[in-house]
């Protein structure tokens, strides 16, 4: 659920960003207006792209349930996606897979829920009668084989998403402690597994009947379209939907707290202990929220955050500290989150917390400061609005908890005018002697790590009991009868005429040192974005001492020979460029984007970052403790356990690309600086890198901004190994790790396939479309998810690139069906080859096709691109190659390569989970003794 695209609106922030707090004039223009029934109507355009963004804003979420009755906002987001009276079982998800629709989802918060997609600008009228349909054609759909299984689904998304992860339970503490019992924030938004367990079929339909009611509803349509086309469509398609009753706006309940609550939970998946800190807060837009906001940004956030100073620099508690000011409709939640080192005690963490605040007290926040952080927050917000998609939901969310639009016109005001003063009154009045929620979750047995006094939270867990769930078929059709209309609505509206794919030009260059160049011209927006992509990484290693290449990305972006740490942060701030350094099995990275009119100033920050490195102890040290407590973290986490595990049965344990590359334990302890500057010495080469750019700037602007770098590094002669491929497994084996009483089993099935510059890759990523890289159009999704609600979902892919990666498919299922659900997996692969049709044909060219208009919507799409043009040596209109071959490809074909990739019967069939109640079961896969990986932990 996360959403990117820089429009044009954003010219007015290179022209304001250094001096916004001057001036901040700019304007979004809508449309807005309210059909007989209620329904809100608001209608942004933006020509850039051929694409529209469209989305069904309903205000309602967890906040009008009542206690016993949670969930059902969340609920709902769920159901309004698997059919209605006419576009029948499947629904939106359904229709998304044949038109090219990208991002088809819902989120539910306590006050609100929508349902959003991008889609070709030819499929904008089938999207209104799509939503149209959801909102007043659906709830006679929803039967109680369709409510039982849904409810299973969202109870694999709660265990997912809550119970079986570290720090899952966090909130549910803190908003059960800091709000009222008749508060309707002090229950989560996914609600009550017991609640929804409960839920009649009745009841489910009363709530949807009395809150999803055109007048109590809004329809943002934002993109390449024709307004009065797009009015008439509403109409047509709304008009007729009657509203409900009157629904009156909850009143804001701000909370107190009478005293400090301090708690603590043993926390079956953390490894590291954690201290959150919750204080009340204020709603949404409320006067103080903006001085908040940048009070939490000046203690918590970069080098020069005092909380940073002290507790990470200073004290080494931590590797990182977050603070945020969370608003909601009608209260909110101040919040200061600290994972401490292994064995740290959190009172010490609390007392660091509490000097640091002591001396803010005394000196306040800098005016240098308090520009640099209103600067920053512009751009955020900017970048939230960037896509037309991003627009439709702030001005969606600006109706609803501002009752105005055009508030998106207005809020930068609002942060603009906060001053020094403002910001130490919020921190008096919110912080300052105020009482506070603090949980301390520590791992289990380390409840000394817990703030002294802290009493034990009370938190519901659910029972896994073997056999308690009921078998389901939903498959099953609803049998009700339809809602009268004034038109067959049942007649799916035509594709408008369909835009022609336009491909942007790429240009090439080398610069004298062998570098490289690869860029794309997008005057679109004056920005820029660029990659410096520098092969080796893990590769260049030594097996037996691993994490090198990770930990001097992580120390050359800290200071250069001429900067501190601090000056390098504040030198890429003024340019209002990002920097960002990476590694991975193949490649160090180095990524950033910056204004046009700053590019040369940027590569020359990255010049000075490449060539002049600190080589800071202080910092090496630093980065050494915060690697050895991801590591920590790691072992606790089923979903990173299950992908190192999955990496050495492909690759073998010998092999560099099973190795994890943050590097082990005993690795990392044993790395000294002497080792990254000798790794830096002998493997940074410009021969071994490419330039990839993107944005307003010609093949001159790029190459004459890299003249100095090219220049000034010495080139050298750097071999990669050559990697052994991987081989298939003569039979299937069943492997498990052992996490003692997991909620859910998560797997990683599959098997070496090919590289992603094998001539079967693209073909083979098509064939996948329908068994599992298609989303809620796969057959993976739609049985395991849809047909059982065994999991909240499920993918498969090839995930080769320039050497041979496996196919694998990827889930969580919940523990006490850990084998049916394995059974089904294997029967689904077993079937796929000989039950490919020429229905299944028709939606997957139908996608592919289609999906290829939002292929070079942004920035990030074309540096995308670029990276497949130079990594895996595509052409340049490899797109257009590809839609060719979708075209051509039949169902012989698809057939041969599921056969010739996907073989049931030779593959790793991997599972982690709870061995004491699921290991044995798993014989009946018919592959043998399942063979426990971890047997002594």
């Amino acid at each position: 659920m996360n959403f990117k695209k820089i429009v044009a609106f954003l010219c007015f922030l290179v022209a304001c960003t250094l001096n916004a707090q001057e001036d901040s004039s700019l304007k979004v223009n809508f449309e807005s207006f309210t059909l007989s029934n209620g329904l809100t109507v608001i209608l942004h355009t933006d020509h850039s792209d051929p694409v529209v963004a469209v989305a069904l804003t309903a205000h309602v979420g967890s906040a009008r349930e009542i206690e016993n009755r949670t969930g059902f906002a969340h609920l709902f987001e769920h159901l309004l996606f698997l059919e209605s009276e006419n576009l029948g079982k499947g629904g939106l998800d359904k229709m998304s897979a044949r038109i090219g629709g990208s991002g088809a989802n819902g989120s539910t918060s306590h006050d609100r829920t929508n349902f959003f997609q991008t889609v070709p600008k030819d499929a904008l009228e089938k999207m209104i009668w799509a939503e149209a349909d959801k909102l007043g054609y659906f709830i006679n759909t929803v039967t109680e084989p369709v409510l039982a299984k849904e409810k299973q689904v969202v109870k694999n998304e709660k265990r997912q998403s809550y119970d079986n992860r570290p720090y899952g339970h966090t909130m549910y503490v803190i908003d059960k402690n800091l709000y009222p019992k008749d508060h309707p924030y002090n229950w989560q938004v996914i609600g009550s597994l017991e609640d929804l367990q409960n839920a009649t079929l009745q009841d489910v339909k009363d709530y949807y009947n009395k809150w999803y009611v055109p007048n109590n509803v809004i329809l943002t349509i934002a993109g390449d379209f024709d307004k009065e086309q797009a009015k008439q469509w509403v109409h047509k398609y709304f008009d007729e939907i009657p509203s409900g009753e009157k629904i009156e706006r909850q009143e804001k309940q701000l909370v107190s707290l009478e005293e400090s609550k301090k708690l603590y939970y043993e926390d079956n998946f953390a490894r590291l202990p954690e201290l959150t800190l919750a204080w009340p807060s204020v709603y949404s837009y409320h006067e103080d929220s903006y001085a908040l906001s940048i009070l939490a940004e000046y203690l918590s956030s970069g080098k020069t955050a005092p909380l940073y100073k002290n507790l990470v620099e200073e004290k080494e508690l931590t590797r990182s500290v977050r603070m945020y000011n969370y608003t909601s409709e009608l209260a909110g939640k101040l919040l200061l989150q600290v994972r401490a080192y292994d064995g740290k005690d959190l009172d010490s963490v609390a007392a660091a917390i509490d000097e640091t605040f002591a001396e803010f007290a005394k000196n306040g926040i800098s005016e240098k400061d308090l520009k640099r952080i209103k600067a920053g927050q512009e751009t955020s917000f900017y970048n939230s609005i960037s896509s037309v998609l991003g627009k439709g939901f702030q001005l969606a969310q600006y109706q609803i908890f501002a009752n105005d639009p055009n508030f998106i016109n207005k809020e930068m005001d609002k942060l603009l005018a906060v001053t020094k003063e403002d910001v130490m009154r919020v921190f008096n009045k919110y912080i300052k002697a105020q009482n506070y929620v603090a949980t301390s979750f520590v791992p289990k047995g380390e409840i000394e790590l817990a703030l002294e006094n802290s009493e034990p939270a009370e938190v519901e867990e659910e029972q896994i009991v073997e056999g308690a769930e009921e078998d389901l078929d939903a498959s099953q059709q609803a049998d009700y009868e339809k809602t009268p209309s004034s038109f067959d609505r049942s007649v799916e509206p035509p594709y408008a005429a369909t835009p022609e794919l336009t491909t942007p030009e790429v240009w090439k260059d080398f610069m004298p040192s062998g570098m490289q160049v690869y860029g794309i011209t997008n005057s679109e927006v004056p920005l820029v974005k660029f990659e410096f992509q520098m092969d080796g990484g893990l590769l260049l290693e030594d097996p037996n001492k691993t994490g090198v290449s990770n930990l001097l990305a992580e120390i050359l972006g800290e200071g250069t020979a001429n900067k501190t740490p601090e000056e390098l942060e504040e030198a890429i701030a003024l340019l209002g460029a990002n920097i960002r350094i990476n590694s991975s099995k193949t490649q160090i990275s180095v990524s950033g984007s910056t204004l046009a009119k700053n590019f040369e100033e940027t590569i020359a920050l990255v010049e000075e970052i490449l060539l002049q490195p600190r080589w800071d102890e202080d910092e090496f040290k630093l980065a050494k403790q915060k690697v050895l407590s991801q590591l920590e973290e790691e072992r606790a986490n089923p979903n990173v356990i299950a992908n190192l595990e999955f990496q050495k049965l492909i690759y073998g344990e010998r092999s560099l690309l099973s190795k994890n590359t943050l590097g082990t334990k005993s690795s990392v302890e044993a790395i000294s600086l002497q080792d990254l500057k000798n790794y830096y010495e002998e493997n940074l080469t410009p021969q071994r890198t490419k330039f990839l750019v993107v944005g307003a700037l010609n093949k001159e602007n790029a190459t004459d901004a890299l003249k100095s770098l090219s220049a000034n590094w010495p080139a050298k002669n750097v071999q990669l190994p050559k990697i052994a491929q991987p081989q298939l497994p003569q039979k299937s084996k069943v492997y498990f790790y052992d996490v003692p009483g997991a909620k859910q089993s998560v797997f990683r099935f599959g098997a070496p396939a090919m590289a992603a510059t094998n001539k079967d890759f693209y073909p083979a990523e098509v064939m996948n479309y329908r068994l599992g890289g298609g989303s809620f159009a796969s057959q993976l999704t739609q049985q395991l998810r849809e047909g059982k609600g065994y999991t909240y979902g499920i993918r498969s892919g090839f995930f080769g690139d320039q050497y041979v990666g496996p196919f694998m498919i990827s889930t969580g299922v919940r523990t006490n069906i850990t084998d049916d659900a394995a059974k089904l997996v294997q029967e689904i692969l077993q079937d796929y080859s000989e039950n490919f049709n020429q229905h299944d044909l028709e939606i997957t060219k139908s996608y592919m096709i289609k999906s290829n208009m939002r292929k070079f919507e942004t920035l990030d799409a074309k540096l995308n691109m670029l990276s497949e043009i130079s990594n895996y040596d595509r052409d340049y209109d490899y797109i257009k190659q590809r839609e060719k071959q979708v075209k051509n490809l039949d169902i012989l074909e698809i057939q041969d390569l599921a056969k010739k990739y996907i073989n049931p019967n030779r593959m790793y069939y991997l599972i982690v989970g709870d061995a004491e109640t699921q290991l044995e079961k798993l014989k009946e896969l018919g592959y043998g003794e399942p063979i426990l990986l971890n047997p002594q932990e």
